[in-house]
C-alpha cells in the first residue's frame, strides 16, 4: 500500500515537472512566434535533445534540471537573440553534465551550435590545482572561444544571471564564491561589452551575497524613499514632456532609481550619506538626433540651474565601452536634485544591450558595425596575453585590471586586493582598509619606497600604511 502511494506520488511529481517545463517551452516559443516556422522547429528540437539528455536530474532547488537551459534562453529571447544563442543555452549543459556528445551536437544542430557550446562548457572533468586555477582557466577559454564568436559570452552572462537568481538554494560559502566570482569577472564583462542591463542586475544580485547588510540598509533607504521619489519623477517627466514639445523636440522621458550597487559605490567612493547622491534619481530623454540632444540639454538648464562640475558629454567623448549619453545634474523643484541623461535611440540600444545588440535576430542576418568592431578589438587585446599568461593568479589580476578601466587595482603587503577609484591616494588605500587605520596614517610606502600621502596610485601597485598609535587625522 504504501509503495502504491509512494509510486503515484512520483507520477504526480513526474507530471507536475513535465507540466513546468512544457509551460517554459510555450512561453520561449510564444516571445519567438514572428519568426518563421522552421527556426522555432530548430529551437524546439534543441529543447527535446536537451531534456532527454537531462531527464530526471534535479538542481539543487529540486526542480527538474531542465528548467535550467529554459530559463537561460528565456533571458535571450528577451533580448531577442539569435537560433544559435538560443540553441547554445538549451544546451550549454548536455556535454558537462550528461551522456551527450559534441560530435551528436553538431551532427543534430550544425558545427556553429557545436563549437558555442563547446565554449560555454565548464572545465568540470579536468583537474587542477586550486579553485582558482579552475575559474582562471574556465575564463581563459570561454575568451578564446569569444575571438570566434562572441555570443559565446552572452550565452554564458545569461546562464550565470540565472544562477545568480536561483544561487539562495546553494551553501552560503558556494554563494559567496559565485557571487564574488560574479562582481570580479562576469559583471565587469558585461560591462566592458556594454550591456548595461545585464550588468546592474548581476552586481545587485552579487552584492546581495557578498555584503548583506550593507544591502538591506541601503535597500530600505531607497525603498522608504521610493513612493516619494516616484511621484517626484513623475512630476518632473511630464514637466519635460511639456518643454520639449513646445518646442517641438520629439522625445520620449523615463523616470529610474538607481541600482542598490551604484548607490553603494557611489557612498563608498565619495564617503558622502545617501542624502548627498545626486543621481539617486534620474530621468533619461531619448530623442531622435543628436542635435535635439544638447537642444534639450539647454531647455533643461533654462528649467533648473545645473549642479556645477555635474556635467558629461558621452556623446562627444564616449566612453571605452562605446557607451554614448549626455549627463547633467539639476537642482530641481524644493532643492531636490536629480541626474538627468539625454540620448538618442539608437545610443539607448547600445547602453542597454551592447554588443549583443548586433546578434539580434534579424530576417536578412547581421549588420556589421564600428561599435562591433572595436569591442572585438578589446576582446583580442584580451586574448593576446591570455595566450602568453601561464600563472592562474597572473591571468585573474590581469584580467581584473583590464575589466575595470575606471579603477584601480592595489595589493597590500600581504597580496590581499584593494580596489580604489582612479585617482585615489595611500590615504584612500588606508581608509580601504580599517577607519581606524586610516585616522592613524602617518605615511606609506608603495612598491618598497616611500612616497608622498598624495601620491597617486597605479594599478598594481603595493602600498604598506605606516601607522602611529594615539595619531589624529589632520
Amino acid at each position: 500500500m504504501e509503495v502504491a502511494t509512494g509510486a503515484s506520488d512520483e507520477f504526480e511529481a513526474s507530471s507536475e515537472d513535465g507540466r513546468a517545463s512544457d509551460r517554459l517551452l510555450h512561453e520561449l516559443l510564444k516571445k519567438l512566434a514572428s519568426r518563421p516556422a522552421v527556426e522555432l522547429a530548430a529551437i524546439e528540437k534543441a529543447y527535446r535533445f536537451a531534456a532527454r539528455y537531462h531527464g530526471d536530474q534535479r538542481r539543487e532547488s529540486g526542480e527538474p534540471y531542465i528548467l535550467h537551459p529554459l530559463r537561460t534562453a528565456l533571458i535571450l529571447a528577451d533580448m531577442n537573440m539569435d537560433r544559435v544563442c538560443l540553441q547554445t543555452a538549451l544546451l550549454h549543459d548536455v556535454v558537462e553534465d550528461t551522456a551527450a556528445t559534441l560530435e551528436e551536437i553538431s551532427r543534430e544542430f550544425g558545427e556553429e551550435v557545436a563549437r558555442c557550446v563547446d565554449a560555454v562548457t565548464k572545465l568540470g572533468k579536468l583537474q587542477f590545482y586550486s579553485p582558482e586555477e579552475r575559474q582562471a582557466e574556465n575564463v581563459r577559454k570561454m575568451l578564446l572561444a569569444m575571438a570566434h564568436d562572441v555570443r559565446v559570452i552572452i550565452v554564458k552572462l545569461a546562464d550565470r544571471l540565472h544562477n545568480m537568481r536561483t544561487l539562495g538554494f546553494l551553501p552560503p560559502e558556494t554563494q559567496k564564491r559565485i557571487a564574488r566570482e560574479t562582481l570580479d569577472i562576469y559583471a565587469p564583462i558585461a560591462h566592458r561589452l556594454g550591456m548595461g542591463a545585464m550588468r546592474g542586475e548581476l552586481e545587485d544580485l552579487a552584492f546581495a551575497y557578498l555584503e548583506p547588510e550593507a544591502y538591506a540598509e541601503i535597500r530600505q533607504a531607497i525603498e522608504s524613499r521610493r513612493q516619494a521619489s516616484e511621484e517626484f519623477l513623475e512630476q518632473i517627466r511630464r514637466h519635460i514632456m511639456q518643454v520639449l514639445a513646445r518646442e517641438g523636440i520629439p522625445a520620449r522621458v523615463e523616470g529610474r532609481i538607481k541600482r542598490v550597487y551604484s548607490v553603494y559605490q557611489k557612498l563608498k567612493r565619495q564617503r558622502i550619506g545617501i542624502e548627498q547622491v545626486y543621481d539617486l534619481m534620474a530621468v533619461r530623454v531619448i530623442t531622435d538626433s543628436v542635435k535635439n540632444c544638447y537642444a534639450a540639454l539647454g531647455l533643461i538648464h533654462q528649467e533648473w540651474p545645473p549642479i556645477p562640475g555635474r556635467i558629461k558629454d558621452f556623446i562627444a567623448i564616449q566612453r571605452p565601452n562605446l557607451y554614448q549619453s549626455l549627463h547633467t545634474s539639476v537642482m530641481g523643484p524644493g532643492g531636490q536634485p536629480f541626474e538627468v541623461q539625454i540620448r538618442t535611440e539608437e545610443m539607448h540600444r547600445v547602453a542597454e544591450e551592447g554588443i549583443a545588440a548586433h546578434w539580434k535576430y534579424k530576417e536578412g542576418g547581421k549588420s556589421d558595425d564600428k561599435g562591433e568592431a572595436q569591442r572585438i578589438a578589446w576582446l583580442r587585446h584580451l586574448l593576446d596575453w591570455v595566450q602568453e599568461m601561464r600563472d592562474s593568479r597572473d591571468f585573474l589580476s590581469t584580467l581584473k585590471v583590464d575589466l575595470y578601466p575606471e579603477e584601480v587595482y592595489t595589493f597590500t603587503p600581504r597580496g590581499k586586493v584593494i580596489v580604489l577609484p582612479r585617482d585615489a591616494t595611500p590615504i584612500d588605500f588606508a581608509y580601504a582598509i580599517h577607519t581606524e587605520v586610516g585616522h592613524a596614517c602617518v605615511g606609506a610606502k608603495v612598491n618598497g619606497r616611500i612616497v608622498p600621502l598624495r601620491y597617486t596610485l597605479r594599478n598594481g601597485d603595493v602600498v604598506e600604511i605606516l601607522t602611529q598609535p594615539g595619531h589624529l587625522p589632520s
